[in-house]
Order: structure tokens, then C-alpha cells, then sequence
């Protein structure tokens, strides 16, 4: 197959282009900076030359976006939500225009979607939307709302012979450098990884190569359409979820944080806190209800897979991260 996949050169771009090149399929990548065979320079908001890889391809996985790992400031939200609507809207404008559509489009969403809460799974069919918690920050309602109008501008589009599923993904986890996987073990190793504020808010992940199958399957089953969370059905607190990274990597304790020490880090990190607070308790009732079988549900073994991964050499560690840190001590860096 062809699959074109613009916005395809961040962590979870990599994992895809990675394991579907390896199966065999034709992969082309849509970048803004094209520096390799198989990447294609776009702009991610008007028509070119691009579109030619749409037309005649089978599928298109869309990726793009302004990545989460900043600041959640007033111009950085606004930059998230500008660049998932536009691409996304320019994107299906290249399907509806393509003399030979691909057959399905599967487009990036995320889990984040999903109100904060702890009394009871989200997934597809009974999950609340968030936007109207009590108790939040005001800005967390913004990261719902651009979550809401990502999948509004694909289900707005006209794309008749194209099935469309919109990928509700909570993190996914892979031994890559700079990965949400890369940070937390970071953290854990240092020994600053316990519970943040209580550590009671729920964390909400997918193990990178069940995320590849999930999209395979996805592509395979011309049944399923509109969205579809991809999270493993075992989400758990984040005081359990770092209690089993710090086992994986043999750490014995973790410094527990607070609210207001939780936002130094995120700070250091240039990162905002919500990633750290908000209760992402969601699962993957479609998948489950359509047969798809997770080889990593549960997350204590596929931390130990992902550890075992990164420490065999398959992926490259975090040493390019922690030099991006000048402001920790040396001595907590040797111990990384």
C-alpha cells in the first residue's frame, strides 16, 4: 500500500514511517523540511505539489499539529489550534479534489478530549467531553475545545469514498529520544519520579507497537469509522503508573511533588502542568468490541518491555535530552 502520512517526522510520525516501511508499504512523509528519501516539503495550511502523493495513494494517516511539549500560553494554544484545524481542513480538501482517493483517512485526535475525572472510565460510546469540570484551570477547556473542533474539521470535510476515523490517542509510549517515555524514565532514574499532587489523576497510555497494530487494524476494517480511543484498557493512577516505571528501571523511590513544584518542573521542562494534573481515565470499548487483541494491556509489562527495549540499543536513550538541561546539577545527571 501507499500511505502518505503528513506531519509524519515527530515521535509518533518515526514509530509509523519506522514499522510501515519495515512491512513493506510505500511511506511518504508530508514536512515542512523535507531532508531524506520519501519526504515531501508542504506547508501544512495551503494546496501544492503535495497533493499529487494524496491522489492514487490508499491510505493517509494525518499527524500534524503544533506539538503539546510548550508552554500552554494564550499564543502557543492558539498556534495548537490553527495548526490541527488548517492542516487537517487542507488535508481533506486534498482527498476531496483527488481524482483516485485513498480509501480511508485516518486522522490524528487525541484522549484529552475527554473531561477530567476518576469515578469512571471514557470511552467511546458513555465517555463525558470535557470543557465543563469544576475546579480546573479555565484554560484546560481550550485544550477540549481544540480537540473538538480537530475531529469537526475532518467529519466537516466531503470526502464520500474515503472512510474517515479520527485516532482519540492517549500517549504513546516508545524507548525513542525525546519521547514522553524518554522524559519519564529520565525523571524516574534521577529518583524524582513519585506521585505528583497525590499522584492520584489517572494516566492514560498505548505501547508503541500495539498504537502501530491498532492502526493496521484500523486500516483493515472498512466497519469502523468516525472515533476510536487508542489507550491500553489498563489505566491507572499516576502514583501506580511511576511506581511500576521505577520498578522497570530498578529505582527503589521517587520523590513525591507537589502542585507548585510540579510547575517548576513543567517549566524547566517547558512543559505545562495540565500533562501532569488532568485525570485521563479513557479505554478502548471499539477496538475491544471489534476483536482487536492488546499485546501490552497492562502497563507494569510493557514498561519492562520498553526498558528492555531501550537498554539493548533498539532505541537511542535520553543523553541528547539531558544535555537540553543545563540547569540540573551534574551530579544528578551522572546518575541518569
Amino acid at each position: 500500500m501507499k500511505i502518505v502520512i503528513p506531519g509524519g517526522t515527530g515521535q509518533v510520525g518515526t514509530v509509523l514511517d519506522r514499522a510501515l516501511t519495515a512491512a513493506g508499504h510505500e511511506v511518504v512523509v508530508l514536512t515542512r523540511q523535507p531532508r531524506r528519501e520519501r519526504e515531501v516539503a508542504w506547508d501544512g495550511e495551503t494546496p501544492g505539489a503535495w497533493t499529487q502523493q494524496i491522489d492514487g495513494s490508499d491510505v493517509v494517516i494525518n499527524l500534524a499539529g503544533r506539538s503539546v511539549s510548550c508552554r500552554y500560553t494564550e499564543a502557543n494554544l492558539r498556534a495548537m489550534m490553527d495548526s490541527r484545524v488548517r492542516s487537517t481542513r487542507v488535508v481533506g480538501e486534498a482527498i476531496e479534489a483527488a481524482v483516485r482517493p485513498p480509501r480511508v483517512w485516518l486522522q490524528m485526535s487525541t484522549a484529552t478530549v475527554y473531561a477530567h475525572r476518576f469515578d469512571a472510565p471514557n470511552d467511546e460510546a458513555t465517555g463525558v467531553i470535557g470543557g465543563e469540570e469544576p475546579g480546573v484551570p479555565d484554560y484546560w477547556a481550550y485544550s477540549v475545545e481544540i480537540a473538538r473542533n480537530w475531529e469537526l474539521a475532518q467529519r466537516q470535510t466531503g470526502t464520500p469514498h474515503t472512510r474517515k476515523v479520527a485516532l482519540r490517542s492517549a500517549m504513546v509510549m516508545s524507548p525513542d529520544r525525546g519521547g514522553v517515555f524518554d522524559v519519564l524514565s529520565w525523571l524516574a532514574r534521577l529518583g524524582l519520579g513519585g506521585p505528583v499532587a497525590g499522584g492520584a489523576q489517572y494516566v492514560s497510555w498505548i505501547h508503541d507497537r500495539d498504537f502501530v497494530r491498532a492502526v493496521e487494524f484500523l486500516i483493515d476494517r472498512d466497519d469502523i469509522e468516525g472515533p476510536v480511543n487508542l489507550a491500553a484498557p489498563g489505566p491507572l493512577p499516576q502514583r501506580a503508573f511511576m511506581r511500576a516505571l521505577r520498578s522497570a528501571w530498578r529505582v527503589p523511590a521517587g520523590l513525591p511533588a507537589t502542585k507548585w513544584m510540579a510547575e517548576i518542573g513543567a517549566f524547566a521542562l517547558r512543559s505545562d502542568t495540565e500533562l501532569l494534573l488532568k485525570s485521563r481515565r479513557v479505554v478502548p470499548g471499539r477496538l475491544l468490541e471489534a476483536g482487536f487483541a492488546f499485546d501490552h494491556a497492562e502497563w507494569p509489562g510493557a514498561a519492562d518491555d520498553l526498558v528492555r527495549r531501550l537498554r539493548d540499543g533498539r532505541a537511542t536513550g535520553g543523553r541528547a535530552l539531558r544535555r537540553r538541561l543545563p540547569a540540573l546539577p551534574r551530579s544528578l545527571q551522572r546518575r541518569a
